[in-house]
């Protein structure tokens, strides 16, 4: 993607289900807006790894296989937009997870004068996402990912780069996609609801490959840019 033009979003929320490629999507954005890319994941590990109190607490949730609560998880995204680097803007990945954390970022950036400008929704049928997971296979020595039919190894269950075995995580297995898929929609379908009212949602198709679906995503963001633009221009009689 090109850099940021005059009038694009500088905040801005990224949602999708797991398997929709808002990682890699979530690096082209923030790349294009000049803005870093901040995840709940890095966040948490961060934390993790200075070993602080909150970090400790979100450790052992994961550790459980639990959410970290909103609580400990809204703490620490707050201190994390309260950093410099974030001070003109950010793209947020894997936060808001529910209504109630969307009102408490609102909160927050509303003390500063900011507001959500967009929100991206990345929309892959659950079939597909099902499909894309489940055949993901990880080297248990070098982590290299791999998968049985979209970037499959010469030699089945071997990786192709340190020649180590393959594995299927526990949670790629079909039975558990399923289940993150529908814990997704029951959390996210008031959200995008929340976003829709306010009038800063934008759906993106992200079936196709990484190119296709960044150019789709792009076109997004000229159309915010142009439609940005035209408010701030007073109309001409």
């Amino acid at each position: 993607m090109a850099k940021a033009a005059q009038g694009q979003p500088t905040r801005v929320v990224l949602l999708g289900p797991p398997g929709a490629g808002k990682g890699t999507q979530a690096n082209a954005i923030a790349s294009r807006l000049e803005v870093p890319h901040i995840s709940t994941g890095d966040i948490f590990r961060r934390a993790i790894e200075e070993g602080s109190d909150l970090g400790l607490v979100a450790r052992a949730h994961m550790v459980s296989g639990e959410l970290v609560p909103d609580g400990i998880t809204m703490t620490m995204v707050s201190r994390r937009l309260g950093e410099e680097d974030a001070s003109k803007g950010f793209l947020l990945d894997g936060f808001p997870r529910n209504v109630d954390q969307a009102r408490y970022l609102d909160e927050t950036l509303r003390r500063s004068g900011d507001v959500v400008e967009l929100v991206l929704e990345l929309h892959v049928p659950a079939e597909d996402i099902v499909r894309r997971l489940s055949g993901r296979r990880m080297c248990g020595q070098c982590g290299r990912s791999w998968h049985v039919e979209f970037n499959p190894t010469r030699v089945e269950g071997i990786c192709d780069t340190c020649a180590g075995s393959l594995h299927q995580r526990e949670d790629d297995h079909q039975d558990s996609v399923r289940r993150r898929l529908e814990l997704h929609e029951r959390e996210t379908a008031p959200l995008a609801g929340y976003y829709q009212d306010k009038g800063v949602l934008s759906r993106v198709d992200a079936v196709g490959t990484v190119e296709v679906v960044s150019e789709r995503v792009l076109a997004v963001l000229i159309a915010h840019s142009a439609g940005s633009r035209a408010e701030a221009t007073p109309s001409q009689r």
